[in-house]
């Protein structure tokens, strides 16, 4: 069992940075990946970034790719979502998971747990 919280979302304007971060508990966390996915209303879940169990892999959608970084502090059981230059259509809720394998995965199926969400909102 793997429980995750999420933080750090909030209401930042078009070209802003936000830091999300989620904290794990359970499972040794350097042995599973780690992803990030986003929700708005009326769309269905998609997937943002994702990192693997050490660390050394890392994957991003298209859309945030050269704006957003995946990390990870397997010491403090931690991953973070940095996120600059931010444009309305990143609104969203924000959930972290727990992949079911040490690499990481672009598919929601391939993740065992999720956080409850953090609010983004970029303004225009």
């Amino acid at each position: 069992q793997v429980q995750l919280v999420e933080s750090g979302g909030g209401l930042v304007q078009a070209g802003g940075s936000l830091r999300l971060s989620c904290a794990a508990s359970g499972r040794t966390f350097s042995s599973y990946a780690m992803g990030w996915f986003r929700q708005a209303p009326g769309k269905e879940r998609e997937f943002v970034a994702a990192i693997s169990g050490n660390g050394g892999s890392t994957y991003y959608a298209d859309l945030v790719k050269g704006r957003f970084t995946i990390s990870r502090d397997n010491a403090k059981s931690t991953v973070y979502l940095q996120m600059n230059s931010l444009k309305p259509e990143d609104t969203a809720v924000y959930y972290c998971a727990a992949g079911k394998y040490y690499v990481g995965s672009y598919y929601p199926h391939e993740y065992a747990y999720w956080g409850q969400g953090t609010q983004v909102t970029v303004s225009s």
